[in-house]
């Protein structure tokens, strides 16, 4: 007696079947560029404060370790002082994240542009915008327009340096993956090769233990170096900017990252608004003109 309603289920299911196999044949499927398409598209919300980040309801910025001056304050990065941890904070201000929402993380200067999986959110380190570098991750718009500086100790003949035809005879380094080496190499081009280091720390010690006989940095950097660190250094000269276009600061996301399009309309309005160009007057408005060596 239970035969008959078995076999009428049996075939309900495979009507039912066949009917959902026809109507999926018939719908429209994603084609291959919607699958391709970069996941901080201007298609993701930006609902402030929901966003995909690693910990939710939580904003993780990283920085290297130790923080440099003038960018960081007292190398902690938390305490909202230095320009780049103002900017930090104003940027997560925008996306929805008050300062107790913020999650700092340290992460080398070289391992936060590099290829691979982030742990962070958007990094924050002084890091240069560049094409080579866009293969490995994504960046936010500039937050910072920057030039790179010549430090030598003062009295030696680095120091009399007036044009980059000057420094060609001199050691000169630079930290390891920066702008500042590249300077170096591609627009100084010495006839002694550079002298690269792990941080800028070893940097400044190899100028003043006369290992090298200059060094390059960014000129707010230059600026502090010379005023607090080594105060018997002197900025040479600044470099101007290559290619007609100015070198810029970015806010560092992983490649592809979903906060892309969210993070770069903050830096934006952040640059519209005033806020960027206030914070760099109280933060680094000791960097003051240096000559341009050329």
């Amino acid at each position: 007696m239970h035969l008959a309603p078995r076999a009428l289920r049996r075939a309900v299911a495979v009507a039912t079947t066949a009917l959902l196999a026809t109507a999926l044949g018939c719908a429209p499927q994603p084609d291959d560029k919607a699958a391709d398409a970069p996941s901080g598209s201007a298609g993701n919300t930006c609902a402030k404060g929901k966003l995909a980040t690693q910990t939710s309801g939580k904003l993780t910025i990283a920085t290297d370790e130790p923080a440099y001056e003038p960018w960081f304050k007292d190398d902690k990065p938390a305490n909202g002082e230095g320009f780049e941890s103002a900017v930090a904070y104003a940027v997560a201000k925008q996306l929805g994240y008050d300062k107790s929402a913020v999650v700092w993380q340290s992460v080398p200067f070289n391992k936060a542009f590099a290829p691979g999986e982030k742990t962070f959110d958007f990094d924050i380190n002084q890091v240069s915008i560049s094409d080579e570098r866009k293969k490995a991750v994504d960046f936010s718009s500039g937050y910072y327009d920057v030039r790179q500086a010549v430090i030598a100790l003062k009295g030696t003949e680095a120091a009399k340096a007036k044009s980059i035809a000057d420094l060609k005879g001199f050691k000169l380094g630079a930290q390891v993956g920066t702008t500042s080496l590249d300077y170096i190499d591609d627009v100084v081009k010495p006839t002694q090769e550079a002298a690269a280091y792990a941080k800028n720390d070893q940097a400044k010690s190899a100028l003043k233990n006369g290992q090298v006989d200059a060094i390059v940095v960014d000129l707010p950097t230059a600026f502090y170096i010379t005023a607090a660190e080594v105060t018997d250094a002197t900025i040479v000269g600044q470099f101007e900017n290559q290619g007609g276009t100015p070198e810029q600061f970015g806010l560092v996301l992983d490649k592809g990252s979903a906060l892309t399009t969210c993070v770069t309309d903050a830096v934006d309005t952040l640059r519209k608004d005033g806020t960027l160009a206030k914070l760099e007057q109280q933060w680094l408005s000791d960097a003051v003109d240096a000559p341009v060596l050329k």
